[in-house]
């Protein structure tokens, strides 16, 4: 072996697992909705023993965020209607997490004009969540904004879910895009709230919100829904654009058809793991399903 090809052999970057993920790239952030929205399957009534099952497993699967379910107003609902994932309080979530002695980082979602964000939110440093996900309408645009703006003021990382974006005309998405990309949110989301999309409009869709996004330094997402069996095709091809914020859940539970499958992208980031075969991984993957057979997987 010649000198120049020891010394090629010796300089060789060292192989990590994220190293073989495809198309890798540092910034790309997988968040499991799970519980949040499987949530709207049952009326938000996971036991105790399914929601710690999912958080297990997104430890264990090296997934970056678990979203736990809603930060929703207690005065705008029937008492007893809803079990403790509508509200996560601070005792609820603990009693699954603890102080989350782990990688992986928690995150609610907190619709606008739903929540008393003012008092149920609390400051960073006295709650177990590290990220806040403002779900919003296009009209709801103000609210939200101010939304972020407290949750950041309180020391949170903060997505802003534009909802039901395949009925938004074209001037209201371009202004609401425009307002949301001064704001101090962290990234925006891509949220096909129907499971209407295609490919196609994936594609349009992305581009559009990587224009405003990028200039002002933001994260762009996506939340897909699978009614046209097109949740996981539509965000690997959000990927693919550049989006780096990935919304999947465990056997595509969620409202409607489900979402993107976690095990399905998973699968395509770092196929060696094969989260389906692996019998660790798939006992985590899959508790919920024997856990809660009500919610219909």
């Amino acid at each position: 072996m010649t000198a120049k090809a020891t010394s090629a052999k010796a300089n060789k970057p060292k192989e990590t697992p994220a190293g073989r993920w495809v198309g890798y790239r540092p910034e790309i952030k997988v968040l499991d909705c799970t519980i949040r929205d499987g949530g709207l399957m049952n009326n938000h009534r996971f036991e105790d023993q399914a929601v710690k099952a999912v958080y297990t497993a997104c430890v264990e699967a090296g997934v970056d965020y678990m979203e736990l379910g809603y930060k929703a107003s207690r005065k705008i609902v029937v008492p007893g209607e809803y079990g403790p994932w509508k509200y996560c309080t601070e005792e609820d979530m603990r009693r699954i997490v603890g102080d989350n002695p782990s990688p992986l980082k928690l995150c609610v979602m907190a619709d606008a004009e739903r929540t008393d964000y003012h008092q149920d939110i609390l400051p960073k440093d006295q709650s177990v969540i590290d990220m806040v996900r403002i779900a919003t309408y296009i009209n709801q645009i103000p609210t939200a904004l101010e939304m972020v703006k407290d949750a950041h003021d309180k020391g949170y990382r903060t997505t802003v879910n534009l909802m039901a974006v395949s009925t938004v005309p074209e001037y209201e998405l371009d202004e609401g895009l425009h307002l949301l990309a001064e704001s101090e949110t962290d990234g925006i989301y891509v949220v096909d709230s129907f499971g209407t999309l295609y490919g196609e409009q994936v594609e349009y869709l992305v581009r559009k919100y990587l224009h405003y996004s990028k200039a002002a330094g933001k994260e762009v997402g996506m939340h897909a829904h699978n009614n046209l069996q097109l949740a996981f095709a539509n965000t690997v091809e959000a990927l693919v654009l550049g989006a780096n914020l990935l919304d999947a859940s465990m056997a595509g539970l969620g409202r409607g058809a489900g979402n993107c499958p976690m095990e399905l992208l998973i699968g395509f980031l770092q196929p060696q793991i094969q989260p389906a075969a692996d019998p660790a991984l798939r006992a985590g993957l899959y508790r919920t399903a024997a856990l809660e057979p009500e919610v219909g997987l």
